[in-house]
């Protein structure tokens, strides 16, 4: 297990100087989530039943969910970058621990999730949102976030491993940005058809959307009646589908690693 630490450590701060050369990516990856908070809150809210404040005070545990669940796409995307471009055949060449790679690469993908999250909690403070729940609900809500963000992160890298190329890789990634829009990120599944509802209140971001709204005493945390189990227990639920995607993904990624793309 020191080994697996020791090693993991080392690749989590290459990958940490590997955003620090690469600026832009950072600087996207924190202003998307605060112009979609602008645009949503400001555009969509105003042609919402809820009124305005209400509708933000939604939004933006919504976004943190969104911006968890995209590490699908940067875990996908970075262990395909590195798999096709070789960096994977040489670490496997070195005596290291074959977890160690992936670890490293979800355990950066972690800390810069956590400093791009900052900006977006100070704009929605500034629009009016608000920790009802005091510092322990936002607390735990950060933790719900982050375990989420990890295990999503943990699925993408296993994607990225078994893609056929770069280019495919980013292309999938692109299309996970749909499925913040099937939950209720952005709007209460409440007021959609049948089918539609079940598959949002199963989407595991809402789980985690409506566990931070719960957790920060915000307005959409209550469960609507005859809700799915993971919305009705959204806590419970966001945690379930996150030990349950590390479960599955981490020893994949891991066998993945050890084999090689080829």
């Amino acid at each position: 297990m020191s080994s697996v630490l020791a090693d993991g450590t080392a690749v989590l701060g290459r990958q940490l100087q590997k955003a620090r050369h690469a600026p832009a990516l950072l600087i996207l990856t924190q202003t998307m989530p605060i112009t979609m908070l602008l645009f949503f809150g400001y555009v969509f809210g105003s042609a919402l039943a809820m009124p305005g404040a209400e509708y933000r005070e939604f939004l933006v545990p919504g976004l943190l969910a969104a911006t968890a669940a995209n590490g699908l796409m940067t875990g996908m995307f970075t262990a395909a970058q590195d798999a096709h471009r070789g960096v994977m055949d040489r670490f496997r060449t070195l005596p290291m621990s074959r977890a160690a790679v992936p670890l490293g690469q979800t355990g950066a993908d972690l800390l810069t999730t956590a400093v791009a999250m900052v900006p977006l909690m100070l704009v929605g403070l500034a629009m009016g949102w608000r920790v009802e729940n005091g510092l322990p609900g936002a607390l735990a809500a950060l933790g719900v976030l982050l375990l989420f963000r990890f295990a999503t992160a943990w699925v993408g890298t296993y994607l990225g491993l078994i893609s056929r190329s770069e280019e495919a890789a980013g292309q999938l990634g692109s299309a996970t940005f749909v499925l913040p829009m099937l939950s209720s990120a952005y709007l209460p599944t409440a007021g959609l058809p049948g089918p539609l509802r079940t598959v949002a209140e199963w989407n595991p971001i809402s789980a985690v959307a409506t566990a931070v709204r719960e957790l920060c005493g915000n307005a959409g945390g209550e469960a609507a009646a005859g809700a799915a189990w993971p919305a009705a227990h959204p806590v419970a639920g966001a945690l379930c589908w996150s030990v349950a995607l590390l479960v599955l993904f981490v020893p994949l990624a891991a066998r993945r690693f050890a084999r090689g793309h080829g």
